[in-house]
């Protein structure tokens, strides 16, 4: 009987941890010892910054789904950087936005392919029906104006701090 127990328990213990390395491999959950905050560079044609940005990492799918909707504002030179597994076309919303953003797609290679300056919804508008499109692999949201500001374009490059 008691052997009985110990093995049913051990069995759970090892069904728990099969199911949360699960998770953690499909992306279902961050890891909680990765590091969630990262530098972009965005390089003009001679290698040098036109903008740096603080980036909160969204590479899960519960982080980009939820993205910057738990935000109240963001500040010149900070942002949250999409990842995806692959490259592809890419929608995004303004689902619970309280804030106007530029929405900066990046392709494969690093490099943007597209801008696109989204508006937070009015009162009483669904933030659903505000659909921004482009080709990318990363989706890097910045405040709006800041693409314009720091003279990103479609064409720069973009790299990681620590990639």
């Amino acid at each position: 009987m008691v052997l009985e127990r110990v093995w049913k328990s051990l069995l759970a213990v090892a069904a728990l941890l099969l199911i949360a390395a699960l998770a953690l491999q499909t992306g279902l959950v961050a890891a909680p010892w990765a590091d969630d905050t990262n530098t972009l560079h965005v390089l003009d044609e001679s290698g040098d910054p036109k903008a740096t940005i603080e980036v909160e990492l969204a590479d899960t799918p519960m982080e980009r789904y939820t993205g910057l909707s738990d935000h109240d504002t963001l500040e010149d030179g900070e942002g949250m950087l999409f990842i995806h597994a692959s490259e592809g076309e890419r929608t995004y919303v303004m689902r619970d936005m309280d804030f106007d953003i530029d929405i900066i797609f990046i392709d494969a290679d690093r490099e943007i392919t597209s801008i696109e300056h989204a508006r937070a919804p009015e009162p009483g508008e669904d933030g659903e029906a505000l659909e921004y499109t482009g080709h990318g692999e990363w989706v890097l949201e910045v405040p709006r104006g800041y693409a314009n500001q720091t003279g990103m374009e479609p064409g720069d490059d973009v790299e990681l701090a620590e990639e």
